[in-house]
This record gives structure tokens, C-alpha cells and sequence, in this order.
């Protein structure tokens, strides 16, 4: 018997055309992914593409590690490792519409900077969202979920990036970034506050203390002290932070104190990891590294993750922030990631630990097939904001989404399925059977944001069928973007669709019957940067079905 939901479908699919899709496969490599590595070494970063704000914790042997997703659904992507090298995802902290309502957010808005703690067999993921709802805890027995329904935390109102410490008698302490206390002095004037947490009450408790006023130079007027990390070593606890924004002037900075509420001594080598002091002329840089999050290995060794960015010119960079790991090594007390003036190396020796051979690879070249074989999509897959209806289905080798009203522009929740473009050299490629109606089209579309995408889609023209190449580039373009090829296509019949990105450039091109032709010239790609789109997310490539209105 069929379900009402079922039933809707049906009847929704007698009156719109359903697009259908046979696969949809990525291949990338990038340039320096040519440099060959041995056995001992690994690749930076250690996780391609839209994956920011890394925060980490060890059980044991076992590794977990959380990133920001801001307004995509499902939200903050749980990965498991044994060597912090190899990465599986196990779940999505942020996977059911009754925990957090995205509906209506920009795609930079939702939740930021998430960190992962455990306690007394309890997980822990403390976070913001930004627009929905404040700052708040989700916890489970299991890091593969379920995770609970969020427990709010009122009293960091007005704060972000929160951080869980406990400390070795089961105390705990949440540290976030928050306004100074008075009238701040100038735009990006922030404060680091610590206060209490009861594990037992879920409550933030006791006064709020600020540790960090501003920076760690207050005369220089320091911007956005943010990402804030209590450890603890030989006695003293340890706070580190990021600095001057997350662009190019991105830093971390390292205190200690004998409490975890201060008073905390500055580290004279501050910081501890920029890349704001190299050459912007240098090849293949990385650049923005910052936000960094430590973690022990049982060997006894330090370690850190953090993000960092990799332009493809100047500070164009489409793919978003990355996550990259390097070692800490430790002088006078104090924790070093790199030295001044010294480049984030691609290649580095590799932790001494258990490797997971049969993980999906997150770094090097590498490429997936996405066949739809199975009733459920592995949990790479998302969407722009959470759905209120099911609007798509996989099973038998077959995506079918059904085309809607919301649209790619919509600041919605479109029919549209991506994943992340993680290189800066990728091709992305799909078959798909489509009858479109006037204004109905289906395709691939490469999204920054609802206002900046490219989209090659089998539409409906004047004289039948045609493969269309579309951008949209800002708000004042058109809501369907800005027509800039097309070529007419058989009335039926499967065609294929290509988006081939290459740095600076992206191509687009169709098929039918095996035959490539290129749809256009080659297309500007900073329209899909952070420096033009804004924001704090990356490229996400998939296939998409639009309705007429």
C-alpha cells in the first residue's frame, strides 16, 4: 500500500516531468598532487574542500573530528581516524529537521565552528547557531549518532565558537568569543570568556570571566579573537585562539595560566602559525591558516589541526577553507605548529598509528561514482538548507528528483543534491533524462551561494529541447542566471552533462551518444570564489531539476 507521501509524489509527478539521473562521478587532481610521497608521509590537507573549522578529540586510540556546514544539510560531519591521516565519516550531528531549523538562513549562517569532546562515555558537540537559536550542546553515547536535540546555553547570548574543556577532576569550562565588556573600540573588537559548565544540569553556570581582551596586542587593536581551545600540560592549562580574521591576516596564538580562568601569560613567540608573513608571489601557496584545534596522540606526541586556504590566484579560492594537520612540537612550555616565515608543506611524515586502507580517500588525487544503487544516499550528500518535503528518491541505479518551484536563487530548499568540489583542478560529470516544459530545466549546477552558481541544465527552448549554460553572479542577475551558450538536443533521450573546473577557469560540455562538444567558452570561475560570493562555504557540484513558476 502506498503511503500519503508516496501517493503526493505520484500525483505531483503525473503534472512535472521527474528528472532522472544514471550517476553522477568526480574526478580531481590538482598539480601538486604529481609529488610523489612514501610510505611515512602524508598529504596536506588532510581533508579536500569545504571543510572548516576543525575541532578534535582522541578516546583511546580513536580519533573523531567535527567541521562548520553553516546552512547545508545534513550539518557538522563526524569523522572517525586511527592516524589522523585517513578519514571516514560516520555520521551527521546535524541530520533531523526538528533539531535546528535552517529555513531561511543565507548559506553562511547556521551553525559555525563546532568542537567535539568526551566525558565519562558521553560525546559532546558545543556550537553556535548563528540566526537559529544561539549556542547550544547536542551529546551522544555514540559518535555515529543519533545525536540529541540541541540543549541551549542563554547565557554566551550574543557569543560564538564555544569550546568544551574538562579538566582532569571532571570539571568543566566552556570558552567562546563574545562582545568586551563596555562599547567595543573599533569593528572586530572581541573578547574570550570562560565560565563554568555543570555536565549533570547541561548549564553554563557561575560568573563569566574574560580571559583575552581584544588580542594578545591590544595596542595593535587586534581583530576577532575567536576559536578558543582550553588544554592542559604538565600543570598549566593552555588557551589557544585564532587571530586577525579568517583571511589572509589569519594567525593562532597561544597563553598559559596555572587556572583554567586566568590570569593567562602571552607566549612571546606568538603566533604560533600564519602564513601572513610570506610572499603572496610564492607558488602554490596556502594561505588563512588559523583556527587550530590540538590533540595527543598515545605515543605522546602533539598535534594539530587547522584551516587554511589554496588560492588558485591571488586570494581566489572557490573549493572553501580545508582542514590540514601538522606536528606541535613543544619549547620552554611552549607549543610551536610552525616557525615565522615558513610555508605549510604539502608533504609531511605521517603520525605512527593504524591506518584504515578501505576509508574513502580525503586528500591526493582521488575520485568517487555515485550509482544510486541504494534506497539511501551515504551522508556526503547535501542539501541547501533542511527539506520539508522529500523531493527526491534513489534506489535501482536511478536518481529521481522531482522539479520544484524553488529555485537555485530561492534562498530555499531547491531540488538540488551536491557535493564538494574538493580540488582545484575536477570534473564532474552525469547522465540525465529530462522532457522539460517551458521554464522547467535539469542538470549540473556548481553553487557558492543562492546568488552566484553556474548551471548547465536541460531546458526547454523555442524549438524543442536544448542544453542550456546559465550564471548567476550576483542579486541583480536574473533569478535563472544569465543564458551564456546554448545548442538544441534531440526531442528524447539521455544526455550527458559535464563541469570541468581548472583553477581559474571552468568548462562546461554535453554528450549524446558518446560524442563531447564544449557548451560555450571558458568561464570565468571567480564568480564562485569567497572573494567575490563572500561568505564562508565553498563550491558544492551536483545534479538539480527547477520547475516553470
Amino acid at each position: 500500500m502506498m503511503t500519503g507521501y508516496w501517493i503526493a509524489l505520484a500525483a505531483a509527478a503525473a503534472q512535472v516531468p521527474v528528472a532522472t539521473f544514471d550517476w553522477v562521478d568526480y574526478r580531481g587532481a590538482d598539480a601538486t598532487d604529481r609529488v610523489a610521497i612514501t610510505a611515512d608521509q602524508y598529504r596536506n590537507p588532510i581533508l579536500k574542500g569545504f571543510y572548516p573549522d576543525p575541532g578534535i578529540t582522541r578516546v583511546g586510540r580513536d580519533y573523531y573530528l567535527v567541521n562548520s556546514t553553516f546552512a547545508w544539510f545534513p550539518g557538522i560531519p563526524v569523522f572517525h581516524s586511527r592516524d589522523m591521516v585517513t578519514w571516514r565519516q560516520i555520521g551527521n550531528a546535524i541530520d533531523r529537521a526538528d533539531q535546528l531549523d535552517f529555513a531561511t538562513l543565507g548559506l553562511s549562517r547556521g551553525v559555525f565552528a563546532p568542537t567535539i569532546a568526551h566525558h565519562a562515555g558521553t560525546f559532546y558537540i558545543i556550537n553556535t547557531c548563528v540566526d537559529c537559536g544561539g549556542n547550544f550542546i547536542v551529546t551522544a553515547r555514540d559518535p555515529k549518532g543519533p545525536w540529541s536535540k540541541p540543549v541551549w546555553l542563554p547565557t554566551l547570548a550574543g557569543g560564538i565558537d564555544p569550546s568544551l574543556f574538562f579538566d582532569d577532576d571532571g570539571s568543566a569550562w566552556i570558552v567562546n568569543n563574545g562582545a568586551p565588556e563596555g562599547t567595543p573600540r573599533y569593528d572586530g573588537h572581541r573578547a574570550i570568556w570562560a565560565q563554568r559548565f555543570d555536565a549533570k544540569t547541561m548549564t553554563a553556570t557561575g560568573p563569566r570571566t574574560v580571559l583575552i581582551d581584544g588580542g594578545i596586542r591590544p595596542q595593535d587593536r587586534p581583530v576577532w579573537i575567536e576559536g578558543p581551545h582550553i588544554f592542559k600540560r604538565d600543570g598549566w592549562y593552555y588557551l589557544t585562539c585564532a587571530e586577525g580574521g579568517t583571511s589572509v591576516n589569519h594567525s593562532q596564538v597561544v597563553l598559559r595560566s596555572r587556572r583554567p580562568d586566568g590570569p593567562y601569560a602571552i607566549d612571546p613567540a606568538n603566533p604560533v602559525l600564519t602564513q601572513r608573513d610570506l610572499p603572496a608571489t610564492r607558488a602554490n601557496p596556502v594561505t588563512s591558516a588559523g583556527h587550530a584545534d590540538f590533540v595527543t596522540a598515545p605515543d605522546g606526541t602533539w598535534w594539530a589541526v587547522f584551516l587554511a586556504t589554496r588560492p588558485y590566484a591571488g586570494d581566489f579560492y572557490n573549493i572553501g577553507r580545508e582542514t590540514f594537520l601538522l606536528p606541535v612540537t613543544w619549547t620552554d612550555g611552549w607549543p610551536r605548529i610552525l616557525p615565522p616565515r615558513t610555508p605549510i608543506p604539502l608533504v609531511a611524515t605521517r603520525p605512527v598509528a593504524a591506518r584504515d586502507p578501505a576509508a574513502p580517500p580525503t586528500s591526493g588525487a582521488f575520485g568517487w561514482r555515485e550509482e544510486f544503487d541504494a534506497a539511501a544516499l551515504p551522508m556526503t550528500w547535501m542539501m541547501m538548507r533542511q527539506p520539508a518535503a522529500r523531493w527526491y528518491r534513489t534506489g535501482d541505479g536511478m536518481l529521481r528528483l522531482t522539479p520544484r518551484t524553488q529555485w537555485l536563487s530561492d534562498k530555499a530548499n531547491p531540488s538540488f543534491l551536491a557535493r564538494r568540489q574538493q580540488h582545484l583542478d575536477a570534473t564532474v560529470t552525469t547522465r540525465v533524462r529530462f522532457a522539460p516544459r517551458s521554464g522547467d530545466r535539469a542538470g549540473l549546477a556548481a553553487v557558492q551561494n543562492d546568488d552566484f552558481w553556474y548551471a548547465i541544465a536541460v531546458a526547454r527552448g523555442a524549438a524543442g529541447r536544448v542544453v542550456r549554460l546559465s550564471l548567476r553572479a550576483g542579486a541583480d542577475d536574473p533569478a535563472a542566471g544569465r543564458v551564456l551558450a546554448e545548442a538544441a538536443l534531440p526531442a528524447t533521450g539521455a544526455v550527458d552533462l559535464r563541469i570541468a573546473a581548472e583553477g581559474a577557469r571552468y568548462r562546461f560540455g554535453y554528450a549524446v551518444g558518446g560524442k563531447w562538444r564544449a557548451l560555450g567558452e571558458a568561464q570565468d570561475a571567480t564568480p564562485l570564489s569567497t572573494a567575490k560570493a563572500g561568505g564562508f562555504v565553498g563550491t558544492m557540484i551536483g545534479p538539480f531539476a527547477e520547475s516553470a513558476r
